[in-house]
């Protein structure tokens, strides 16, 4: 089973994403992480194209979707490009499932539109531990930015002479991959250039914001999400956190679980486990 490709807008650029199944039935929308692409969900769509219509877009700057002029890859612009998508598809409300910034991403636009999110999945989409951090004054945060974006203006993607040398690369930043997913990962996520193949994001997916995670907004947008949600994080995530699970009480409706063996791609790491969880949260 191939996806097919279609095309939407948002905020004057040109997205992308797939579409998986027979669009009579549920629509079901993946949203993947920074610097990924529709592709990595591609096991993971074909599993739920029997029950659902899949539809996995390609963030802005990522895949095959646009680059953003002037670098905005905030996760409110990400989130507005989700709301635009749903508008497109107009099939409201959805199942959604994140990963990673996808993950916040859903959880921001679920917030800010509860009403069109059915039922919703985040894989280590709760931002890690950037909100314990000491806050640092502003004025050292907007030197840090402005600096960081200058910095990026002077950097190229690095090339890689073949598929094999960048499905190396791809193995180096998830050992649990195998060799058959690495390729696939990599063969959707590159593109050809003068001197071999360079990944398909942006630098500037890179950026960071001279402002801080604010916790009170989150929680505040968190609140208003009503359907059930499924909260998923990886026992050997690098984004783990020391004391326990993350703290859930800005929830209401959820079912949080670790899922041993797994590192920050529980979808890719532990591909049975993740299933048998979202297929018993979807009621499959």
């Amino acid at each position: 089973m191939e996806p097919a490709s279609r095309w939407y807008t948002s905020q004057r650029l040109k997205l992308h994403y797939l579409v998986w199944g027979d669009e009579a039935k549920p629509p079901l929308i993946l949203i993947h992480g920074t610097r990924d692409h529709a592709r990595s969900w591609d096991r993971v769509a074909r599993a739920l194209a029997d029950r659902y219509c899949v539809y996995a877009p390609d963030l802005r700057g990522h895949g095959d979707s646009d680059w953003a002029i002037g670098g905005n890859y905030s996760i409110i612009d990400y989130a507005l490009d989700i709301h635009a998508l749903g508008e497109a598809i107009g099939r409201a409300p959805y199942v959604i499932i994140g990963h990673s910034l996808g993950g916040g991403v859903a959880l921001q636009y679920a917030g800010a539109f509860p009403e069109k999110v059915t039922r919703l999945v985040t894989i280590e989409g709760l931002g890690g531990l950037g909100w314990q951090r000491e806050r640092r004054p502003a004025h050292k945060r907007m030197r840090q930015w402005v600096e960081s974006m200058r910095e990026l203006e002077r950097r190229q993607l690095r090339t890689y002479p073949t598929i094999d040398d960048a499905t190396h690369r791809m193995m180096e930043a998830n050992r649990h991959l195998s060799p058959e997913l690495a390729r696939h990962l990599t063969e959707h996520g590159v593109r050809p250039a003068e001197s071999g193949y360079t990944w398909k994001f942006d630098n500037y997916t890179h950026a960071g914001s001279p402002y801080e995670f604010n916790m009170e907004d989150a929680r505040d947008l968190w609140n208003q999400i009503r359907c059930p949600m499924l909260v998923i994080w990886g026992r050997e995530s690098w984004g783990t956190r020391p004391g326990g699970p993350p703290d859930l009480s800005a929830f209401h409706d959820y079912r949080a679980v670790e899922v041993e063996g797994a590192g920050h791609w529980v979808h890719h790491d532990q591909f049975e486990t993740f299933m048998e969880q979202v297929n018993a949260f979807l009621g499959a």
